[in-house]
């Protein structure tokens, strides 16, 4: 056997093998998803968009009224060569999350009586455990920081894997009981391990949530863990969607965060998956134009 034919071609062998290596590990050209990032961007009442295609390490920075940079926090977060909008999402393990201080949330601090607010983005969860998407909710420091937010599964009042939309104006619990009680639910699950579009809006009376784009109104029902408080020895009956929400929403601090929220346990609710893109506006976006926004990513 002709030892140096054979060296020769396992040489060529592993030249081959290394050069798909570093292809594969190259970043592609992906072409962004431009007639759903312009839906958005063209909506009135757009504040921001963050679509998650810059590399680990770096802020992940928006289009609209500022760019908004959000800050790594606790270890880089990959970007993953998959979602609807840019193309890319970012990877959250249920550690780590992105943050952006209060003082430097300006249009995306909206509070006030009278004040709407939306927020949509595109997901796809693990399904393992509660996950907050984004806003302004921070449920410990000071008693409560709460002000809006996006979640998937709040279950402790019927919310369990379902799209939360979160308000608060005081921050802090709802009285009488010992957490905030005032989110809409969605009637739909949100499924495990696919492409979700998932939205709630606040127009300051009534709290909505939307998956894929489809408004689902719940019929009023008894609230789990309800009973036995003071002025509710049966239990508490309401519609989980639409919440009826008239207070309005606080100017209480908190920080924007994606992906986590300060508990008192410390930084919790760790969304779990991908996310392709995240949303604000200052204003209640109608049935109509989140079914177009979700229309797009599902196309």
């Amino acid at each position: 056997m002709n030892l140096g034919f054979l060296k020769a071609g396992m040489f060529t062998i592993l030249s081959v093998f290394w050069t798909l290596q570093s292809i594969s590990a190259q970043d592609v050209k992906i072409k962004p998803d431009k007639k759903l990032i312009r839906a958005i961007t063209s909506s009135r009442g757009f504040v921001a968009l963050w679509k998650f295609d810059e590399q680990p390490g770096t802020p992940r920075l928006a289009t609209g009224k500022s760019s908004f940079p959000l800050q790594e926090v606790q270890g880089n977060i990959a970007r993953i060569n998959e979602g609807p909008l840019s193309g890319y999402s970012i990877m959250l393990d249920g550690s780590n999350y992105l943050m952006l201080p209060n003082a430097s949330t300006g249009p995306l601090n909206i509070h006030g009586s009278g004040s709407e607010v939306t927020v949509i983005a595109f997901v796809k969860w693990t399904g393992e455990q509660t996950g907050f998407v984004g806003g302004m909710w921070n449920e410990y420091q000071d008693g409560g920081k709460r002000q809006y937010g996006l979640f998937i599964s709040l279950p402790h009042y019927n919310g369990r894997d379902q799209v939360c939309g979160h308000i608060s104006k005081s921050g802090k619990p709802t009285p009488p009981f010992p957490y905030s009680i005032d989110y809409s639910a969605s009637q739909q699950i949100v499924p495990a391990n696919e492409w979700s579009c998932v939205a709630f809006t606040y127009d300051g009376t009534y709290i909505r949530s939307y998956f894929n784009g489809e408004f689902v109104e719940r019929e009023s029902e008894l609230i789990r863990n309800t009973k036995g408080f003071e002025g509710y020895p049966e239990g508490l009956i309401q519609s989980k969607n639409p919440y009826y929400f008239p207070d309005g929403m606080g100017n209480n601090g908190s920080d924007f965060t994606v992906g986590a929220v300060l508990l008192q346990r410390g930084m919790g609710n760790f969304f779990k998956g991908l996310i392709g893109g995240l949303a604000v506006f200052d204003r209640a976006l109608d049935d109509d134009e989140l079914k177009k926004i979700s229309d797009r990513m599902v196309k």
